[in-house]
């Protein structure tokens, strides 16, 4: 149980209203804050951490991540399901798995992200790695995990990430399945992505009829989980918000009638737009896009784009997670997200900060224990030597993490040189 006195640090405390405050004391002991105070507070007892002028924040909170991959981009299309059975075939492959994801979230925490919620992993390895950072065994970030999702035949990741479910009473049985480990909510496919379709102007295709998503989301909620949802179209947004969704992950350009269930729903909006920028705006020399694929991509970006300026000037809650795992998109990136938010979605850069830290955490329900520099709240920080409200890439090159009263100093992540390079270029 170390105690610490963090002082000489400019305090950016995850609030809507935050503004930089000089001359605080944090103390934390253990995993908590124990006491926020003046620069004259007593900390005899504690360890001293000195900022020496650096800026302290709530540690970032990614609410869109997928675990068993790097995000680095290949030189030629790669088969999911065939990986998926490979990697799970036998107990050696399954400890590789296994130890390859729980690399692949201390990349997160190495970044700034001290809360990571994985929505489509392989089988239950989300929450086994949950665990085993729980206990200790292991160091990561704080996780909320849904394991496999519900997809159906032909459906988005169906058969990799995600189980194929032929009625609402297999989705049911499936929720029920993934309820056995004790996941943290239940993740559905209910549209397929950029490049599940064949033509121009088809992404985010309707897979899940409408009463399979009811029988899950049913399910679910009688069980206590809420329900997150890869959506990419309009039909599939509306389809998801009348059966029960909680989280509409993507989004796509929304009308008075969508924007009417999110509010009657009580929903939210998780935006994403990392993953799409590759195929919207990337050279095709580059992104080895399809001018199909990169038609949709656009169509995509966009839809996700327009989702969430609507729901921020309804008063809708919007979110902020980097679908970690697709190409360009890395473990170690979220402060990318949080500058296209800020970028595209005219928001503030304390608007971004407050939505990764404090705002993501009031969507999925963890307000009370993480997102803000408060008392009795986790000891869960970040460190940058610049200020993230003046330029949100001071948050690419961390001085220190803390999570859960943990201090990493200096922490490192080994970086692809491709994705830095073309991803920089739409920064």
């Amino acid at each position: 149980m170390m105690k610490y006195a963090y002082v000489n640090g400019v305090v950016l405390d995850g609030t809507k209203e935050m503004e930089p405050q000089r001359d605080v004391v944090i103390l934390t002991n253990g995993e908590r804050i124990e006491k926020i105070g003046a620069k004259d507070t007593d900390i005899s007892g504690y360890e001293k951490i000195d900022l020496e002028g650096q800026y302290i924040m709530p540690g970032l909170i990614n609410l869109h991540v997928h675990l068993p991959a790097d995000g680095k981009p290949k030189n030629k299309p790669t088969d999911p399901q065939k990986k998926v059975k490979m990697i799970t075939s036998n107990a050696l492959l399954r400890k590789v798995g296994i130890s390859l994801c729980e690399n692949y979230a201390r990349t997160q925490l190495m970044s700034g992200v001290t809360t990571i919620r994985t929505v489509g992993g392989v089988l239950n390895w989300d929450s086994l790695i949950r665990d085993r950072i729980r206990a200790g065994k292991t160091t990561g970030p704080r996780i909320l995990a849904a394991n496999m999702a519900v997809s159906v035949p032909g459906g988005h990741m169906a058969g990799s990430l995600a189980y194929e479910a032929k009625s609402a009473k297999e989705v049911k049985h499936y929720v029920q399945e993934i309820a056995k480990d004790s996941p943290d909510l239940i993740k559905l496919m209910i549209t397929g992505g950029v490049l599940d379709a064949k033509v121009k102007g088809e992404p985010g295709e309707l897979k899940m009829p409408a009463e399979y998503v009811k029988a899950a989301c049913d399910e679910a909620h009688r069980l206590g989980y809420h329900v997150a949802a890869h959506v990419e179209s309009p039909e599939g947004v509306r389809v998801a918000l009348q059966n029960g969704v909680d989280t509409i992950e993507h989004g796509a350009k929304p009308d008075d009638e969508i924007l009417a269930l999110f509010k009657e729903k009580g929903a939210a909006h998780i935006t994403t737009l990392s993953p799409a920028l590759p195929y919207a705006l990337f050279d095709r020399s580059i992104s080895k896009a399809t001018e199909v694929e990169q038609y949709n991509g656009n169509v995509v970006f966009e839809g996700i784009r327009d989702c969430a300026i609507a729901c921020l000037e309804n008063g809708i809650s919007v979110g902020l997670g980097t679908d970690t795992g697709c190409t360009y998109v890395t473990h170690y990136d979220m402060w990318r997200e949080m500058q296209l938010f800020y970028k595209y979605c005219n928001v503030t850069r304390k608007f971004a900060l407050y939505s990764a830290t404090l705002g993501n955490a009031k969507i999925v329900g963890i307000d009370k224990e993480t997102g803000s520099i408060e008392e009795g709240k986790c000891a869960d920080f970040v460190v940058t030597r610049k200020n993230p409200l003046e330029d949100l890439e001071a948050l690419r090159n961390i001085s220190m993490v803390v999570a859960n009263g943990k201090v990493i100093q200096n922490p490192k992540v080994k970086k692809a040189p491709e994705v830095e390079r073309e991803m920089d270029k739409f920064m």
